[in-house]
């Protein structure tokens, strides 16, 4: 198994950052740009994943049973436009598992959704979307209609 971090041990430093974010928001309007590692730390502590080295290529964390699991994350501000897209999502890497953290604007999670490799693999191969094709990216609303809710508020 691949090096790995407890949650936990991150668990303070995550919460400082969480408080830094809204009120960075609250000020400027504009997003402080963590909330890729903050769906990291939630889907982690809530799944009972244990995040993998900063640097691996191809997933974020490593579940129980050695699944490697990519984590995105998704803000959903009342009012936001509908189609937002993951980012991008690497068929050349290594992963099992895609996982979705959708978070308020608190950026506290609300849901969390998982997708097997082979479904995400058939969504992003499919005929007729640059967005998905070339970019790698799937919807939210496409992601979820492939995905298993795993957890909810």
């Amino acid at each position: 198994m691949p090096e790995t971090v407890d949650p936990a041990a991150v668990e303070a430093l995550i919460i400082a950052a969480i408080k830094l974010a809204i009120e960075f928001r609250e000020i400027t309007g504009r997003p402080l740009g963590i909330t890729g590692e903050v769906g990291e730390f939630h889907a982690a502590k809530l799944l009972g994943l244990r995040l993998a080295d900063a640097r691996q290529p191809g997933y974020d964390a490593v579940a129980p049973d050695c699944r490697r699991v990519q984590i995105k994350a998704r803000c959903l501000l009342p009012g936001a436009k509908s189609g937002q897209r993951l980012g991008r999502t690497r068929l050349d890497h290594e992963w099992d598992t895609v996982t979705l953290v959708l978070l308020d604007g608190r950026l506290s999670p609300t849901a969390i959704y998982e997708a097997q490799r082979a479904d995400v693999k058939r969504e992003l191969t499919r005929p007729g979307s640059k967005s998905r094709n070339e970019r790698g990216a799937l919807s939210v609303s496409k992601f979820k209609s492939i995905a298993t809710l795993v957890w909810r508020e």
